[in-house]
């Protein structure tokens, strides 16, 4: 599988059709706990990274998903719009992780279809940045309907903020990396209560 953003990150890919959200969220610009920058995929003037990236996560949820190959071209117009819902998508996450109020999300036309085994199917519908919003909201739906919803997180080391699919049994995860992520938040808090007993 090629999912260049979230494999800038060494994770584990979403289940699913979730992945498809996941490597949207982890298109974004990150510090690190490393000194090495990760860029914006979906920058301005960077239309060919980012007609790159959609090509290999279109084509990696296709075959994820059991549909046919989806030929996907975006314009320069629609990087603004998928960083917008990018980051629509990343508020949503982190509302639902604390309770907070619910974040509108921009709309997307989808197509809800009957299949001759009577299974309900939800495809996405509209071309550039207004399908790939499309595949992503109907995406999320399904897996609030499935229940793994919850199990898409932000990670709360801030320079970082992956995107990762919590796999821990309670889910209770906060950081897409214990040993570095949650190693770097730990030796923060150390470093503080030190600084205030001094």
């Amino acid at each position: 599988m090629n999912r260049p953003a979230s494999e800038r990150y060494c994770l584990t890919p979403a289940p699913g059709g979730l992945a498809l959200v996941q490597e949207l969220l982890n298109t974004a610009p990150a510090g690190r706990p490393t000194p090495a920058e990760l860029p914006d995929l979906l920058a301005d003037g960077s239309l060919g990274v980012a007609q790159e990236w959609a090509d290999l996560a279109v084509r990696d949820w296709a075959r994820e998903t059991g549909r046919a190959d989806v030929r996907l071209a975006l314009t320069d117009d629609d990087l603004p719009r998928l960083r917008c819902l990018r980051d629509q998508v990343r508020r949503a996450l982190a509302a639902g992780d604390r309770g907070g109020d619910a974040v509108r999300f921009t709309s997307a036309p989808v197509v809800v279809g009957l299949a001759g085994d009577g299974t309900l199917t939800v495809e996405p519908e509209g071309a550039g940045a207004r399908w790939l919003a499309s595949a992503v909201l109907a995406e999320g739906l399904l897996a609030q309907a499935s229940g793994v919803w919850r199990r898409l997180k932000i990670c709360r080391n801030e320079p970082c903020s992956a995107a990762f699919y919590d796999r821990s049994r309670n889910n209770s995860g906060v950081w897409h990396s214990v040993r570095g992520c949650g190693n770097a938040a730990h030796l923060r808090a150390c470093r503080e209560r030190r600084r205030v007993q001094a």
